[in-house]
């Protein structure tokens, strides 16, 4: 890792469907080996069948889902004087964007269901509805940054 400066942040296309920047960024993290039409397709079916079941427009559904799953505050390992405490710290924006994106892949991937447009489209409405396998992650999460709250006065 570089010590003269941070690495820059690369400017990424909005999707061709929605023009959407969030949209795009997630469909960068679905992709596997740089097959993008494979993740656009999947991205866009499980929004096709978002619309069929939930008749909301499926990008704010995408957008609820992913602000219901986003962290406020997390832990992070600190070493002092030779023991390692968990301290809760607040999430940067962007960072939470990020962990939300995964989570929701993650769960996603993680689902029973045939294809991946299936568990793509029930995993948004489950996060969009507060409940699911991703907003369970962020609770859980957010109860580890409670419980360790005795050291946020650890914080650098």
């Amino acid at each position: 890792m570089s010590r003269r400066h941070r690495a820059e942040k690369r400017e990424i296309n909005p999707d061709p469907k929605f023009g959407d920047l969030v949209v795009s960024k997630f469909m960068n993290n679905l992709m596997y080996e740089g097959k993008k039409s494979v993740a656009e397709g999947i991205v866009y079916g499980a929004f096709d069948k978002i619309q069929g079941k939930a008749k909301q427009d499926p990008v704010q559904v995408f957008h609820d889902a992913l602000n219901n799953v986003a962290p406020a505050i997390e832990v992070r390992s600190r070493r002092v004087g030779g023991a390692t405490y968990q301290v809760p710290v607040e999430v940067r924006a962007e960072r939470r964007q990020a962990l939300a994106i995964r989570w929701i892949i993650t769960a996603a991937r993680n689902r029973n269901e045939t294809t991946m447009v299936d568990r793509l489209s029930g995993e948004l409405l489950d996060a969009a509805s507060n409940r699911g396998t991703a907003v369970k992650k962020r609770e859980d999460t957010h109860k580890m940054a409670e419980a360790n709250r005795a050291f946020s006065h650890y914080r650098w």
